[in-house]
């Protein structure tokens, strides 16, 4: 009678890479910023309230209530807490009531229109202080799908769905030092990831010294955006495992060439430690991010309003990183 083998028979004998271990060196200071993520006097600013009316309108057309800082506000405060525009209002309204303040609420009607034209700044590296300029941007690319409206995952366990679930593909340009996203792309889910790499870097104010990204990056046009951008940057992206060199690379190397003599000569690992390939980790992480504290899918219905959407969830989550961030020690 056979024997059936047990699970994984030689897991005692197999080689095993312990996890590295980390500590937390400013605890206190970072967990102060975890609480004040929710204090409603971090998204409800002072300078909302004194610039919540909109300017006097100088050319023809009707004249707005609120300005776009009072929109960007609500829709803020929609993305930190996941509420409908209904609940939305419904909050503006209990926080101005609370504040004895004598300001008009938008209605979700309002929020909603308003959303298809809002125009959010574009985030700025934190490396840039009072008087000097901002440092290079070592620029860090990843997508994820994000679902649309449809049923949910215990629906389509239980009973099955006959209909393919809708979804938008996010594309993010972190800053390496950072952790800022200063870069974002809401596409369809068949958009090529190759293809959003000049959007992405129009985007970045400032000099990009890097561009790395994962295998499905390993595009011509892709190195060839960055270089048109960026002549001195440097595009580190691992190359296929069929990937041959260019004609002329042993008399002019080009950076993939480069590449993939150092993966033949040493190996790929060693390769992602001495060209910082590594550092791709923060973008799959800066993504992971925003799934937990915004959550995987968007609520508007229309391609103007989700690309609103995504734009004040990065404005959040560069929120958050700016009120603290963790500072790692590696223990083990």
């Amino acid at each position: 009678m056979d024997v059936p083998l047990p699970f994984k028979l030689n897991q005692a004998g197999r080689h095993h890479i312990p996890r590295q271990k980390h500590t937390v060196t400013n605890w206190p200071a970072y967990d102060a910023s975890l609480r004040q993520r929710g204090s409603l006097t971090v998204w409800f600013t002072d300078e909302a309230i004194a610039a919540w009316a909109a300017e006097p309108r100088t050319t023809r057309g009707g004249q707005p209530w609120y300005s776009e800082l009072a929109i960007l506000t609500a829709l803020t405060l929609r993305a930190v807490f996941r509420l409908a525009l209904r609940q939305t209002e419904g909050l503006i309204g209990s926080i101005i009531g609370l504040l004895g303040l004598d300001l008009p609420v938008p209605d979700h009607t309002t929020l909603s229109r308003r959303a298809a034209t809002l125009e959010l700044p574009r985030p700025k590296s934190s490396s840039a202080g009072a008087g000097r300029e901002a440092e290079p941007v070592h620029l860090l690319v990843d997508s994820t799908g994000l679902k649309l409206c449809g049923p949910g995952e215990w629906l389509v366990e239980k009973h099955g769905t006959q209909t393919r679930r809708s979804w938008r593909k996010l594309h993010i340009g972190l800053d390496a030092n950072t952790g800022q996203i200063v870069a974002s792309a809401l596409t369809d889910h068949n958009g090529d990831d190759g293809a959003q790499v000049g959007p992405l870097l129009d985007q970045v104010a400032g000099v990009v010294a890097s561009f790395t990204g994962d295998g499905a990056y390993d595009q011509e046009g892709v190195y060839a955006s960055v270089g048109k951008r960026h002549p001195a940057a440097d595009v580190i992206v691992p190359p296929r495992t069929t990937a041959v060199p260019s004609k002329p690379a042993e008399s002019a190397p080009t950076q993939r060439d480069r590449h993939l003599q150092l993966i033949a000569e040493r190996g790929r690992m060693a390769w992602q430690k001495a060209s910082g390939y590594v550092k791709r980790a923060r973008a799959e992480t800066a993504i992971s991010r925003y799934k937990r504290v915004i959550g995987d899918g968007l609520r508007s219905r229309t391609d103007e309003r989700r690309a609103t959407e995504v734009d004040v969830a990065v404005h959040v989550l560069n929120r958050m990183l700016e009120l603290g961030r963790p500072t790692y020690v590696r223990v083990t």
